[in-house]
């Protein structure tokens, strides 16, 4: 079963001149982009969620270990 938008590049490639097979067929790979383009954007999300806790890491890193060093330069 086509969607929505599927239905629509489907009858557009009809009215364009296409066979139904080949507008069919065409039809199906704007599908299967849709859906490929849909898992990147999920995967994307995830590492973008990887990237946010390793920001974090990198904070405490810095808090814990280069802050007292600064202290102990600057104290008198």
């Amino acid at each position: 079963m086509m969607s929505v938008m599927n239905r629509e590049v489907y009858e557009a490639l009809l009215e364009a001149g296409a066979s139904a097979e080949k507008a069919s067929a065409a039809a199906g790979s704007v599908a299967d982009y849709q859906k490929d383009i849909g898992s990147i954007s999920h995967k994307l999300a995830e590492i973008k969620g990887d990237i946010t806790i390793v920001k974090w890491g990198l904070g405490l890193v810095v808090a814990v270990e280069v802050l007292p060093y600064l202290k102990s330069l600057f104290s008198i």
